[in-house]
């Protein structure tokens, strides 16, 4: 199976910058699509900062989408979703308001994990598996 990495701007050039390497948000193997987790880039500048959780969930659930549309498929077309969460009791319901806006008719299979930290200011990422 041919494995093909994507390169999602601005979000590779990004991930570049911090990592110090080649590093691709998305890869497509075959009829699969999969999407790493990023954190959330300020949409205006590319830095990470402090954003309130609601902001972060949203900026991070767009990037899975421009990922996802930049492989040729959709959000309809994922499959699966890991949520990594930094602990906060409120942080779960909240997430599930916002989860909803993206996935509003089927959901697609998902795990809410709690994180005790990230090495950076913020509080989630959410990869995904979706099909062509």
């Amino acid at each position: 199976m041919k494995r093909v990495s994507i390169r999602v701007e601005p979000f590779s050039t990004y991930l570049e910058r911090r990592r110090k390497g080649p590093v691709f948000p998305v890869i497509l193997a075959g009829e699969t699509i999969y999407v790493s987790g990023l954190p959330p880039f300020d949409p205006e500048t590319g830095e990470i900062r402090r954003l309130p959780f609601e902001r972060q969930a949203e900026i991070v659930l767009d990037q899975m989408k421009r990922c996802v549309e930049a492989a040729g498929s959709s959000l309809e077309r994922v499959v699966k979703c890991n949520v990594y969460c930094t602990e906060n009791e409120s942080h779960f319901g909240t997430f599930n308001e916002i989860y909803a806006r993206y996935f509003p008719v089927e959901s697609p299979a998902r795990i809410f994990l709690c994180v005790p930290s990230w090495p950076g200011p913020f509080d989630i990422e959410v990869d995904c598996v979706a099909v062509l």
